[in-house]
């Protein structure tokens, strides 16, 4: 059965019909075409497919889309704060915290929902807040001081 939703996606209000059965995750990447967001796991353990609903981190592929009606959602697509890149964008490039890529759209996401909460996080806080997000690739070293550069550059600059 299908429903037709009223939503913000990234900023812009989207009406669309969906199946209720539909997840989100597929939603957003099989039928809107926005593929930043990933399926790593399919059973909310990784990470990977983080976004935010209503201002809240979460696993999209957990998300029914029938349940979407009024929800404000933004994906990695979102992140940006206008033509430039958020900070903690900014710093996983200088640091050189994304490998191949794919766990990085749901850590950059749980990043900024840290420094959001918490612009001056401990390593053990940005550990902890990042440990629902798998990284096959790296030991979270670059990570870990991707998020340290990050949180120093919106200090100073105040950005949100």
């Amino acid at each position: 059965m299908k429903k037709k939703i009223q939503l913000t996606l990234n900023g812009k209000s989207t009406s669309i019909e969906v199946p209720n059965h539909r997840l989100l995750l597929d939603l957003l990447r099989d039928e809107i075409g926005l593929t930043g967001t990933k399926e790593g796991c399919g059973t909310g353990d990784c990470g990977a497919c983080t976004i935010y609903l209503n201002g809240k981190p979460v696993n999209s592929c957990l998300v029914l889309s029938g349940e979407l009606d009024g929800a404000d959602i933004v994906t990695i697509e979102g992140l940006k704060i206008g033509p430039e890149l958020h900070p903690v964008q900014k710093a996983f490039i200088q640091d050189g915290g994304a490998q191949c890529g794919y766990c990085t759209p749901g850590m950059l996401m749980m990043s900024k929902a840290l420094l959001d909460e918490n612009p001056n996080p401990t390593e053990e806080e940005i550990r902890y807040a990042l440990s629902g997000n798998l990284c096959r690739c790296t030991g979270y070293a670059k990570i870990i001081q991707a998020v340290q550069d990050a949180a120093v550059m919106i200090r100073n600059k105040h950005v949100q």
